[in-house]
């Protein structure tokens, strides 16, 4: 253990001793810890990054978009409004496809995977 651990390890048992954890509003609950294992590796950085600022990675954020263009497109009863809609539909679906081939991401089913996480369009 190097120095930097052994020092924290005393201040945690310190402040321990002194009752500092006692009343913290979440004792004796589970940690939600995120499971990033599906996630390629070379992304978990960015995700995380991305996480904590509040914002979804591009690819969640046009699956989202894909997701509410093609309720839309179901709910839709006119034909010029639907005739847009679907146009649209199918930009973000191409704009997702080649996002996904330039990451080179298919491959390792990652593609498959947001698409099982956010339901079939």
């Amino acid at each position: 253990m190097d120095i930097v651990a052994v020092i924290a390890e005393g201040r945690i048992r310190e402040a321990q001793e002194r009752g500092e954890f006692d009343n913290l509003s979440l004792k004796g609950q589970p940690l939600k810890l995120n499971d990033m294992s599906r996630i390629p590796e070379e992304l978990r950085a960015g995700y995380i990054i991305l996480k904590n600022a509040g914002i979804l990675p591009e690819e969640l954020e046009i699956k989202k978009e894909i997701i509410s263009l093609h309720k839309l497109v179901e709910c839709c009863h006119e034909e010029g409004e639907k005739y847009s809609l679907r146009k649209k539909l199918n930009q973000k679906i191409l704009r997702f496809e080649m996002m996904m081939e330039k990451r080179k991401v298919h491959t390792a089913g990652y593609k498959d995977r947001i698409y099982k996480r956010f339901g079939a369009y």
